[in-house]
């Protein structure tokens, strides 16, 4: 069974840091570009960043550069969201998705080839 299961949301004051994980199971996802999103209360899901399996190389929303890193351990299957700096607005929740056809942030849920549960970021201020 193909999983994605994220991790590491919770409360945290503005200003703070949260690392989220997004493990992945079941298949091998090198061919995989693995994708952050974020839905907050009443608005549309946003991309976040993305990042490819196998070279490594990134993309990042505009609201979140210079803050927020992903990365990924081949050895743990496991993609990370670094957040630092974090602002009330980052107050959402997080899921990561997987796609084989290459990067997309802002193409239809139906083509990313999974995705996960979510995890809540709540940033007070």
């Amino acid at each position: 069974q193909v999983q994605l299961v994220e991790s590491g949301g919770g409360l945290v004051q503005a200003g703070g840091s949260l690392r989220l994980s997004c493990t992945t199971s079941g298949r091998t996802f090198s061919m995989y570009h693995i994708h952050w999103f974020r839905q907050a209360p009443g608005k549309e899901r946003a991309f976040v960043a993305a990042i490819s399996w196998s070279s490594g190389s990134t993309v990042y929303a505009d609201s979140v550069k210079g803050r927020f890193t992903i990365s990924r351990d081949n050895a743990k299957n496991t993609v990370y969201l670094q957040m630092n700096s974090l602002k009330p607005e980052d107050t959402a929740i997080y899921s990561c998705a997987a796609r084989t056809r290459g990067y997309c942030g802002s193409c239809l849920p139906s083509t990313y080839d999974y995705w996960g549960q979510g995890t809540q970021v709540t940033v007070s201020s």
